[in-house]
């Protein structure tokens, strides 16, 4: 099994939601040993930026019409990032949650890659993914508890957003690991690490 894991963390290893995701990877190499693991680190890498030329390209492309001239260059390499995340069986996204969503960097690369006739393409019948029988696995650390149920949850836009638009590309198989609360007590936050720890060996044995 071939897995990308997309770091959405700034902090390297001192990260709390790295130093999961490191528990989980562990331990599903152990059940797994077949399994190649290539870090994509969001915030060492300059990704494209998606302006005029890239969005001429891809209405063209939506339209049934050809890559323009003057955006071939460009949308290359926007191709390219959407066909490698394509070429991977399985996934591991490590993102905190920042302002009740994901990372800039994360949304960034989602903004990359998530292009029609590559991850998803349209006919009669609506939107269809073509990324299907993949499997995505989501670490996340939140300050607060968003947990269903909690007055918090309402803002939670992290979890439902990576869902929704993995889902659209046809990636229905995903498991979250919620990290939560770790900004309210010294004391609660080592529990919560800890759970999460052995949530991601549970997560890793399935």
């Amino acid at each position: 099994m071939k897995l990308l894991h997309i770091i959405a963390s700034p902090r390297g290893e001192s990260s709390r939601t790295i130093g999961i995701s490191r528990e989980f990877l562990s331990n599903l190499k152990k059940n797994n040993s077949d399994l190649v693991v290539d870090d994509l680190n969001l915030f060492e890498i300059e990704l494209p930026e998606v302006l005029t030329d890239v969005a001429s390209a891809k209405y063209a492309l939506m339209q049934g019409s050809s890559v323009p001239e003057e955006s071939k260059k460009t949308w290359a390499v926007v191709a390219k990032y959407s066909q490698e995340f394509l070429s991977y069986d399985a996934y591991l996204i490590t993102s905190p949650m920042w302002n009740f969503t994901v990372p800039y960097k994360l949304k960034h690369y989602i903004d990359v890659i998530m292009q029609a006739g590559i991850l998803f393409k349209f006919s009669e019948n609506g939107v269809e993914g073509l990324a299907k029988n993949k499997k995505m696995f989501c670490v996340t650390s939140r300050g607060n508890d968003y947990s269903p149920g909690s007055y918090m949850h309402q803002f939670d836009f992290q979890e439902p957003y990576l869902r929704s638009i993995f889902g659209l590309a046809g990636i229905q198989d995903v498991s979250f690991i919620n990290a939560q609360p770790l900004d309210i007590a010294p004391g609660l936050t080592i529990a919560s690490i800890e759970k999460a720890k052995e949530e991601a060996k549970a997560m890793a044995s399935k």
